[in-house]
């Protein structure tokens, strides 16, 4: 029987297509950081933490949501865990633009797609969860996947490895915050903003720096990295209440398979042989993940689960 307009089936569709264009938007951020190449990676993410936080000050003004952020800095265990997550999305978006800007972009595609397994193995190790025998699988395949890469490279893939924990642990973070996903980000950048006005100021004068050589161009292409940094967001957040996350998650594969592509076709990085049989292992690994979640999304146990576990294929931002 067809389902008449305006039905759950029609806000799963444009869920769809509203996550599909946030991680569209983030996989494509690499080309944008790309045109900022020149800079140090850590002052960039001092510049886009300031102009982030000044583009969520105008997010939570127009949402009405001050009274909510005040109430979370007012309660110590809260703004502990904004601090930490804080830390963690520092980290992540620090590796992941000194990838980038470096030419590493195919290492950091890795890295998301080993996210979703690090997050299962936060889900098995932290949380006690009961892995399934599939990800039992996707854990070994992981695990062999690192030690090609390693061998292949001469060195563990660091930058991938940060990647994945520094955003599994974030979504861990994110899970024990009372707030949603856009005044976290809003409380995340505003405790990092005195930090990062602090570094700025002493980095500032240094020769090479933004304020020392940066052009008209470079400084639009700055002041857009809070743009850049809310507008995906806020699309993810309305797909997440929209569509269910055994359908979330897998979406969020967009993102590395993008920077994949880049890196290998728009920006020539190697990809050597024993490269494509590491990755191979990691597509395995998630292939069989996705697999087993849309079985159990749809089998009778379904019907019993109110929510899904953090084994989940979870995403969030770049």
């Amino acid at each position: 029987m067809e389902e008449p307009p305006g039905t759950e089936s029609d806000a799963v569709t444009r869920g769809v297509r509203v996550g599909l264009a946030a991680y569209t938007l983030w996989g494509l951020l690499t080309i944008y950081w790309k045109q900022l190449g020149a800079f140090d990676a850590l002052e960039l993410i001092g510049w886009r933490m300031v102009f982030a936080g000044l583009v969520m000050a105008g997010v939570v003004s127009v949402r009405r949501t001050w009274p909510q952020l005040r109430a979370a800095f007012g309660h110590r265990t809260t703004l502990l865990r904004l601090g930490v997550a804080a830390v963690l999305l520092t980290g992540n978006w620090g590796s992941y633009v000194w990838a980038v800007t470096n030419d590493r972009v195919i290492e950091t595609a890795l890295g998301y797609f080993i996210a979703p397994l690090a997050t299962m193995a936060i889900g098995v190790f932290v949380l006690r969860e009961q892995p399934s025998t599939a990800q039992r699988v996707a854990f070994g395949l992981a695990s062999i996947a690192v030690v090609i890469l390693t061998i292949s490279n001469g060195r563990p893939p660091w930058i991938a490895i940060v990647l994945a924990a520094s955003w599994s642990l974030y979504g861990l973070t994110k899970r024990r915050i009372p707030l949603d996903a856009v005044d976290s980000l809003a409380g995340e950048t505003f405790v990092l903003l005195v930090p990062a006005v602090a570094f700025l100021l002493v980095v500032g004068g240094r020769a090479g720096s933004v304020v020392d050589v940066a052009d008209t161009r470079d400084w639009l292409f700055l002041a857009g990295t809070g743009v850049i940094t809310a507008v995906p967001l806020m699309l993810f957040a309305s797909a997440a209440k929209s569509i269910p996350f055994t359908l979330l998650g897998p979406l969020n594969l967009v993102v590395p398979v993008i920077n994949f592509g880049l890196g290998w076709l728009l920006y020539d990085e190697p990809m050597p042989l024993d490269r494509v049989v590491g990755f191979a292992f990691v597509w395995a690994a998630l292939l069989a993940v996705i697999v087993d979640r849309f079985r159990a999304a749809h089998g009778p146990a379904a019907v019993a689960t109110s929510a899904p576990t953090f084994a989940t294929l979870e995403s969030t931002t770049d």
